[in-house]
């Protein structure tokens, strides 16, 4: 269980191609709009008024940087793996190849939920917005087709509705895109390609047309004053009651850090970029493209963004706003961009739900070439793609989406997330010990400083998150561990190879 792949067998997986092997269509400019495109999503409309509002003010921005600085990071590190082992898989075949096989399969399966339950949670939140879409045109969907069933729902209004039946767009659009990326990647890059300009293409717009509408008194003061901060300097209170008291994070210098912990997962969809390689038609140098330029882009994009949206609406207007970005807008007097923030959102939400199966399907595809899942996992179509796990998940993915109000689910996905990537920067350690001679087109810089960094800050986001996260994670991680010593383990085509003698 604690065998592990060497390089040289990745890398040689890894220049296979014809029957049998995923096509390589993805361009370093493709693979730069896959990063963009699961970046840019929920995180920039919803998180950036949150944030403000509760946490740091004007200065959301300088949190966002802050949050860019540690995404970053995980992001080096992800970097230096993928142009080493351009592999379908990410941090899988990464652990794969550092840790062995049995912790290779625990991050795979935390993988796999992590990227089911984010696709599921922005597809039902995406039937939110088309229904807004609707509206507009004079129709609507009735409540009962837009919510899940067995729990109350508060709705924008004020009232609560407990009358749900299934979240029916959600999982349309969850079997619409599964159904493109059956048809190829290709043509799913091209959509994704399509959907990124549209959103990034309207949030600059956003910035350009509100830059002349900012009023500068909305950015005093730009770092609100934390009361207790004040009291802290004065000696009236110690450390310990400045913690009990809850005035932590409230404005001030610690509020800012408190909002670049809340916008850490703006950031998060980079690693999805990596789960590509084995489609990308350069890996060694796109592959580090994608994966440091999306963020770049991103980080750029999101300051700019905060910088508009505080100077637009004083801070405090966006507390319990549910929709910030609205707020700011009427400011503007341009009204048609209310319309056209909609349709971004939709476009925002839909490329991500493409790069979440994206990426699902081919951990599970790796997984299951190695032996570790059924055969079935990893059949290709003739269009070169893994046609029976796209169908597998669409099922799987839907249920979800359409029938579990998955939002109370969403730190399972930042869990997963986070566990990832303090994997991969471990990794990273691990490789330049026991393999310095090995090829790396890119290199993580400052080495072991930027993993160790990387570390502590994924470790300090996982302790932030509630207890429950951690228990519905260690239910799903012990299903996991009951099927790797009941399947995986005996069907390893690695162990097989290494007593056989092969390897």
């Amino acid at each position: 269980m604690w065998y592990k792949k060497s390089i040289a067998k990745l890398v040689a997986e890894s220049e296979q191609s014809g029957e049998g092997t995923l096509k390589r269509t993805l361009s370093s400019s493709g693979l730069v709009a896959l990063g963009v495109g699961a970046i840019i999503g929920a995180g920039l409309f919803s998180l950036t008024g949150i944030a403000a509002a509760e946490n740091a003010g004007p200065a959301v921005m300088l949190s966002f940087i802050i949050a860019a600085v540690g995404c970053a990071f995980a992001g080096l590190c992800y970097a230096e793996f993928a142009s080493m082992i351009p592999v379908a898989g990410s941090a899988y075949t990464y652990s794969y190849a550092t840790m062995g096989e049995f912790m290779a399969w625990i991050i795979g399966w935390d993988l796999v939920l992590e990227y089911a339950l984010a696709g599921a949670t922005v597809a039902a939140s995406w039937s939110q917005y088309f229904n807004e879409l609707l509206k507009i045109f004079g129709m609507a969907l009735p409540n009962e087709l837009l919510y899940s069933p067995w729990v109350e729902h508060h709705l924008a209004d004020g009232t609560v509705f407990s009358g749900g039946i299934v979240n029916l767009p959600a999982i349309i659009i969850v079997c619409l895109l599964s159904l493109l990326l059956i048809r190829g990647t290709q043509e799913s890059s091209m959509v994704n390609n399509v959907l990124v300009v549209l959103k990034v293409a309207v949030v600059v717009l956003f910035i350009a047309l509100g830059w002349q509408f900012i009023d500068p008194a909305n950015h005093t003061p730009f770092i609100p004053v934390n009361e207790g901060e004040e009291l802290l300097k004065e000696g009236k209170i110690g450390v310990f009651d400045f913690f009990k008291e809850g005035y932590f994070g409230h404005f001030g210098i610690s509020g800012v850090l408190r909002a670049a912990g809340v916008l850490f997962f703006a950031f998060v969809g980079f690693d999805a970029v990596s789960t590509a390689a084995q489609e990308a038609i350069n890996p060694k140098k796109g592959m580090p493209i994608g994966i440091i330029g999306s963020l770049v882009i991103c980080t750029l994009l999101y300051v700019l963004f905060s910088y508009v949206m505080t100077g637009l609406a004083h801070y405090t207007d966006f507390k319990g706003d549910a929709k910030p970005v609205a707020t700011a807008f009427a400011k503007t007097g341009y009204t048609f961009l209310n319309t056209a923030m909609i349709v971004t959102i939709i476009a925002g939400y839909t490329s991500v739900i493409l790069v979440m199966l994206l990426g699902q399907s081919r951990v599970f595809y790796s997984m299951s070439k190695d032996g570790l899942l059924p055969k079935v996992f990893s059949d290709l179509s003739k269009r070169q793609t893994p046609w029976k796990t796209n169908l597998i998940f669409m099922v799987f993915v839907s249920l979800f989406a359409g029938f579990v109000p998955v939002a109370e689910l969403g730190h399972m996905v930042s869990i997963g997330t986070l566990f990832a990537f303090t994997l991969v920067c471990i990794g990273v350690i691990v490789m330049r010990k026991r393999n310095p001679h090995v090829d790396r087109p890119f290199k993580t810089p400052l080495v072991p400083l930027i993993p160790i960094l990387g570390i502590i800050v994924c470790v300090l986001m996982m302790a932030s998150l509630p207890l429950e996260s951690w228990e519905r994670l260690g239910i799903w991680m012990l299903i996991g561990v009951v099927i790797y010593f009941i399947y995986g383990k005996r069907h390893s085509v690695l162990r097989k190879e290494i007593e056989s003698g092969k390897e």
